[in-house]
């Protein structure tokens, strides 16, 4: 099954396309589904020297209704306060579950790969948390010290109000932003309410779940006979030792988007919510903290309704699954009434309750609940329920379909979609249930660049080397990813601060490698500051080309290679010939299922020689693209080609200079002409200059006023290129003359390659002619600042729709040195 839409599909679709978690035994998801498939407990047995150091009295510890267990989540006392922008005071004053989940929605966000400041829509925050024992442990018991502060101050670090807010606060979600409390439903209401919001169009995306830290952990608890503790410190669910459950901590969210949008835009999707529902028991049960058999079966068969599936196609439910002598019972009779409306089939779908794992976390089991079945169905396996050997007495297992997952067994498939139920029930009698269906095999990824920047960015250098040696690890750990996936995730999925790591590379075994030994040639590290720096575009003129320049990015850019082909194909009738066979002798096919050139890359990465050729001596291929009329339309389209990359990467100039037919580049982007007006321009312009007698050009390294005296009518001042470089133009013999004059004078000097005497007195025959032509042509005026070979200073708009100018500026001296200093003296035009 691809990314296409299912037959089966109504519309009403919600992907998980993040998930986080922190749980006991487990600080993030990937160690949370390592623990379950390995059927790992993570309750945690006290010993008595751990209790008394934690000040528990010996008399308590002595009581055998004293039990000696925790389900502890680690790190509640550790809060990156700065990176949010408290104060230590202000975080000292906060409770521990608003903590963790601002950190935890902010990783949910990352490992989706979005950034909140970046996306374009609303993102809404739906979530609860459980009794706050920081305010009656911590706080209250050091009145003293809370007399000095605001009382408003500490309501605001501490209640129940502001869990969702506070993170809508810090990390800007502009969506709807609402606390909920349901017990032990919490996160999973959340999640419901989550996806009605997003199908009633009031966010795009919606963090959902829940938190619950109990601040005395790990301490244990007190056993009361009939309650809902388990008297031994294990969550035996369903069994027929099931005495009760284990509270514990723990934080989980996920990320909502709709299902045709995540497609759309390609997000990595976990799961499906097909359907989900909630209700409440009302009067109608035995007490207000019992179960109902008639209200959790109403509100399972109120989400197949809405899923629109039958449950003879749910093969997994992760239920509620307290193991209380109560509960368990009624849950299995629920499901049963709800399953057996649609199928009487027996025995089908496996139950398991992940509070055998990890207890009960109150307002978090919810989120408990769903990442661990979205794990599942990524997954495609089934982990074990712990603690079952013989079925509770009260549950007719033999006529109902389910049946106890004890052991991690393979998620087999027979062609329709994996499908599973959650369910969570809260005291008080709000009940909620979702479907959870396996994401569509994402669709192929196309080829991508042979090369790619990973980029870094965190708020201190610390904590800049923690994320190169994370990636490092994660790439290490994850061998087979894309690394344009990795790439394209760390440059748009991430906020950008202050301190930067870039690096350049071509595998992920490489990328770890470099990360880890921190290579210097292809990465390095910097830390940005508020100054704005902006960008010009430089454009070269006549003597850059060679064969095979560019062919990298012809082969691995799109965009380059459209602009270049458009380029060739429509100068075909005017050059006889496709600029692409001359350019390109070897041809441009990359090796057969790679991105590689069909030329062996070297082992070294050298961007350079991308667009840069060594002093390898001229062969008739790179005497033909010496040619004036072959060489100018070339350049124009290779470089207008190259600016549209840069343009498509975000790259914007401020500013453009060019040199000689490099200015005609600048130009068209500019808008002075369109990209076909400036190939014909450039052609022809080109063709007439070949036309003419044959010239030379001298580079002189002396400055304008030294170089003038040497001038007469066979040698002009082609160009001034700094302040102690210039270019002579003129007659074969002419330049002859001059190169050896100079050398006598042990004047530095050097030929360059060109059949012309280009920006000398040589063209004056074509420019009337090129005048006419240029009349033709519709210019209009820059929207992009550049500077005028001509002038040496800013362009007008009279003189880029001058004909005139653009006539006169084949046999002008290019002033590119005074352009260049215009430039950097005149930063505040740019």
């Amino acid at each position: 099954m691809k990314g296409a839409p299912s037959e089966s599909w109504t519309g009403s679709e919600i992907a998980i396309i993040g998930m986080a978690g922190r749980f006991p035994g487990a600080r993030n998801i990937d160690k949370f589904w390592q623990n379950l498939r390995q059927g790992v407990e993570s309750i945690h047995l006290l010993d008595d020297q751990e209790l008394a150091v934690l000040g528990v009295e010996e008399a308590v510890r002595r009581d055998p209704n004293y039990v000696k267990a925790a389900a502890v989540m680690e790190g509640i006392d550790l809060f990156d306060a700065a990176f949010f922008g408290y104060t230590p005071r202000e975080a000292e004053l906060m409770d521990p579950q608003h903590r963790v989940l601002l950190e935890c929605a902010w990783e949910t966000l990352e490992h989706a790969g979005y950034d909140p400041a970046r996306f374009p829509g609303a993102i809404g925050m739906f979530a609860g948390g459980t009794t706050n024992t920081y305010l009656l442990f911590n706080l209250m018991s050091n009145r003293d010290t809370l007399g000095v502060f605001d009382p408003m101050q500490i309501d605001i670090g501490n209640g129940a109000d502001f869990y969702a807010t506070r993170v809508s606060y810090k990390l800007n979600l502009t969506g709807p932003s609402f606390t909920l409390q349901t017990a032990c439903s919490t996160a999973l209401v959340a999640l419901h309410t989550a996806c009605q919001s997003l199908l009633n169009e009031e966010c795009d995306l919606a963090l959902a779940g829940g938190v619950s830290i109990h601040v005395k952990h790990p301490e244990g608890y007190w056993y009361v006979e009939g309650g809902n503790v388990s008297p031994d410190g294990h969550c035996r669910a369903f069994d027929a030792q099931g005495r009760g459950t284990i509270f514990g901590s723990g934080v989980g969210l996920v990320l909502l988007k709709r299902l045709e949008n995540a497609l759309a835009d390609r997000d990595h999707i976990h799961a499906i919510v097909r359907g989900s529902a909630i209700n409440n028991d009302g009067a109608g049960k035995v007490g207000f903290t019992a179960p109902s058999i008639t209200g959790q079966a109403g509100v399972i068969t109120e989400a197949l309704a809405f899923a629109g599936i039958k449950a003879d196609t749910i093969r997994y439910v992760e239920t509620h699954g307290t193991a209380t002598k109560l509960g368990d019972p009624v849950e299995i009779r629920a499901l049963t009434r709800a399953f057996q409306t649609q199928t009487t089939a027996k025995h089908f779908c496996a139950i398991g309750s992940v509070k055998s794992n990890v207890g009960h976390l109150a307002s978090a089991a919810g989120a408990a609940s769903i990442i661990k079945t979205a794990m599942m169905l990524q997954h495609q396996q089934i982990p074990p329920s712990l603690h079952f050997e013989k079925p509770n007495p009260e549950i007719d297992f033999e006529n109902s379909p389910f049946y106890i997952s004890t052991s991690l067994t393979e998620w087999a498939s027979n062609g329709a979609p994996r499908r599973a139920g959650v369910s969570s029930f809260g005291v008080g009698g709000t009940n909620a249930h979702a479907i959870l269906e396996e994401a569509p095999a994402p669709e192929p990824v196309g080829p991508s660049r042979p090369v790619q920047l990973l980029l870094l960015s965190t708020k201190t250098v610390t904590a800049l080397e923690a994320a190169q040696a994370n990636l490092a690890q994660h790439l290490n750990d994850h061998s087979d990813l894309n690394l344009a996936d990795v790439a394209y995730t760390l440059h748009v999925g991430r906020q950008t601060f202050a301190q930067r790591h870039m690096l350049i590379c071509r595998t992920t075994q490489e990328a770890a490698t470099l990360l880890a030994a921190h290579d210097t040639q292809r990465s390095f590290s910097s830390a940005a500051t508020s100054q704005e720096r902006p960008v010009v575009f430089m454009f070269p003129g006549m003597g850059d080309q060679y064969p095979e320049m560019a062919l990298e990015l012809y082969q691995t850019e799109p965009t380059f290679r459209q602009y270049l082909d458009r380029a060739a194909e429509f100068l075909k009738p005017e050059l006889g010939l496709d600029l692409r066979t001359v350019l390109y002798p070897n041809g441009t096919a990359a090796r057969p299922g790679t991105n590689e050139p069909a030329a062996a890359l070297a082992p070294q990465i050298d961007l350079r020689k991308m667009l840069r050729r060594g002093n390898e001596k001229p062969d008739s291929t790179t005497q033909q693209l010496n040619e004036t009329w072959l060489a100018h339309p070339i350049l124009f389209a290779l470089e207008y080609a190259l600016a549209q990359v840069w343009l498509e990467w975000g790259v914007q100039p401020r500013a453009m200079i060019g040199y000689s037919i490099g200015e005609y580049v600048a130009a068209c982007l500019a808008g002075v002409y369109s990209f076909e007006e400036g190939l014909s321009l450039v052609a022809k312009r080109a063709q007439m200059i070949q036309k003419l007698p044959g010239g030379a050009m001298l580079a002189v390294l002396l400055p304008e006023e030294a170089v003038l005296p040497w001038l007469n009518e066979q040698l002009s001042l082609a160009a001034v290129n700094t302040a102690q470089a210039c270019v002579v133009s003129g007659a074969i013999e002419a330049i002859t003359q001059l190169e050896r004059q100079l050398i006598e004078k042990s004047v530095a000097c050097q030929r360059i390659h060109s059949q012309h005497a280009f920006h000398s007195t040589w063209m004056t025959p074509i420019v009337e002619p090129f005048r006419e032509l240029l009349h033709q042509v519709t210019l209009r005026p820059p929207t992009i600042p550049f500077f005028s070979n001509v002038t040496g200073d800013w362009i007008t708009a009279n003189e880029a729709t001058s004909p005139d100018y653009w006539a006169r500026h084949m046999s002008q001296t290019v002033r590119f040195a005074s352009g260049l200093q215009a430039l950097l003296q005149q930063p505040q035009q740019v």
